[in-house]
């Protein structure tokens, strides 16, 4: 599991050229923080639109080239009930282009989209209706078929993605988390004008062409990482089990049964209502200037109209009053999954967690590693860490563990637990507690060094936090944790009554799977 303090996609940061100049640097390991976000703050500027779009602007001289990250304050969180999956799908059809880019000729192809979507849903609603008569049901497919085929004409597919390519853009990607959907690439300095209106158009006027289409890509998504792995479905079930009130239940690639009804409609409803300027923030890192390009950013992004911001979550995940268990039969290999209710990432004790995730699993080093796999060999692996699935609201602290062949969960339970326990009552030795601390603002150092790295993090930070700072002042709140904050932190987590467990136990191979039991 990656620190809070990282981006979901890791493996992107590189070795560092910036940790090599830190570790150069007297005493880096004790006043980082104040280090960094000195200079930081020196090059760094907050740009905030009069419609309540963010823009965070790092300044980093040398090679003229810079990468943004757009973060949508929206996840599978807030998919609506019966629209599992609608976060997952925007991100997708921002992809498609806009009333200029991605189509032959939008004067036809609008009303084509709006009689295809027309078309589609006259025909889920005969399909839905009491009594269907399957011909007319047949009937109303076919029309919709003939207005998508009509729509598709019009359009020049994966002309969005070309156009970045080529004027030097790389890196084009986005994701889609429990409590975000974060946007990024790459573009020469010079091209910042044309990013501006290329980012302007898609989030204010996205056209989304070939939706069904696309939605078909998601199902078979779903089916590939989810439906047909025993570890995906385990996961769903496991967290579905954990979460009975708050939506982190939701899957961000929604439920298949969703999927395969929402309509066009649908999602162009959720992104108006998501994507209103104040709900997003946009970090630019690279070798750009401030004041050159906070003309071009109004001149681009502030004709976008201001809508509300939508309102937050509301519900709190009650009390755990009782253990889950969640029991996969199938002819996989056991896997075995442990979490525990654990506050937001923006809580205070957030450090003690991440000191208890590198202490248990972190590295060849760490207890459950030397204990499960190098010196019992019950297992061939094991994870562990926080932020699952999101990080934003309260969530769970999880290890994963993969039995070792002929190896039984419960063994792995036995050995486990008490190592758990000892967490409450004993201290982490100084070795631990040291060995946690540098290779935490090693971590922090390393998600700095590129440009494409600092951005997700600012982005990240400034949506979190409200303040993009917390991103160094992490560093702090981590020199302040305690051996004893440790313990308490253990204490109130590692009960029976707040744990939910997750394990798949092999069936045999001519048993079809029993689904979950709980």
């Amino acid at each position: 599991m990656s620190r809070t303090f990282l981006p979901q996609r890791l493996g992107r940061f590189g070795a560092a050229s910036l940790l090599a100049a830190l570790l150069l640097t007297p005493g880096w390991l004790a006043d980082a923080s104040a280090q960094n976000l000195a200079s930081f703050e020196a090059r760094t500027t907050v740009h905030v639109l009069p419609n309540g779009w963010t823009f965070i602007i790092c300044e980093r001289p040398g090679a003229p080239v810079f990468s943004f990250a757009t973060q949508a304050d929206v996840g599978a969180a807030q998919d609506p009930k019966g629209m599992t999956g609608l976060a997952h799908m925007s991100e997708h059809m921002a992809f498609k282009g806009t009333r200029v880019i991605g189509t032959t000729d939008w004067a036809k192809e609008g009303p084509a989209l709006d009689k295809m979507d027309a078309a589609y849903m006259a025909w889920q609603k005969a399909k839905d209706a009491r009594g269907a008569d399957p011909k007319e049901v047949e009937k109303l497919h076919e029309a919709f078929e003939a207005a998508q085929t009509d729509a598709q004409q019009y359009v020049k597919p994966n002309e969005f993605d070309e156009l970045v390519s080529r004027e030097g853009g790389v890196g084009m990607n986005a994701g889609t988390s429990s409590d975000a959907t974060t946007y990024f690439y790459s573009l020469p300095a010079n091209k910042f004008e044309l990013f501006a209106y290329l980012e302007s158009e898609r989030f204010s006027k996205p056209v989304f062409r070939e939706f069904y289409k696309e939605r078909d890509v998601v199902i078979e998504e779903r089916r590939l990482r989810t439906e047909s792995q025993p570890t995906g479905r385990l996961i769903e079930r496991f967290i579905a089990a954990a979460f009975i009130a708050h939506p982190y239940s939701n899957a961000p690639i929604g439920h298949r049964s969703d999927l395969e009804r929402y309509t066009m409609n649908d999602s162009m409803a959720f992104f108006d209502k998501y994507y209103a300027p104040a709900n997003l923030v946009t970090a630019i890192v690279g070798g750009i200037k401030a004041k050159e390009i906070i003309p071009v950013i109004d001149k681009y992004f502030g004709r976008i109209p201001a809508r509300p911001k939508p309102e937050t979550l509301r519900t709190i995940e009650p009390a755990g009053g009782a253990e889950t268990v969640v029991t996969l039969r199938d002819p996989a290999q056991p896997i075995y999954i442990e979490g525990y209710h654990k506050p937001a990432a923006t809580d205070p004790a957030e450090p003690a967690f991440d000191a208890m995730a590198d202490v248990l699993t972190r590295g060849r080093t760490s207890r459950l590693y030397r204990l499960l796999v190098r010196d019992k060999q019950l297992c061939v692996a094991i994870q562990g860490g926080g932020s699952f699935p999101g990080a934003k609201y309260p969530h769970l602290f999880v290890l994963f563990a993969v039995p070792a062949r002929g190896i039984k969960t419960e063994a792995v339970v036995e050995a486990l637990r008490p190592e758990l326990e000892r967490l409450k009552t004993e201290d982490i030795t100084d070795e631990e507690m040291a060995r946690f601390k540098t290779r935490a603002k090693a971590d922090l150092i390393r998600s700095l060094d590129s440009n494409e790295g600092l951005a997700e993090n600012l982005a990240n930070y400034q949506t979190l936090f409200g303040d993009w700072r917390e991103l160094f002042r992490y560093v702090e709140r981590l020199d302040a944790t305690t051996k004893a904050d440790i313990r308490k932190a253990a204490s109130a987590t590692f009960v029976d009554a707040n744990r939910t467990v997750g394990k798949i136990e092999t069936a045999t191979a001519t048993a079809a799977p029993s689904g979950a039991s709980r």
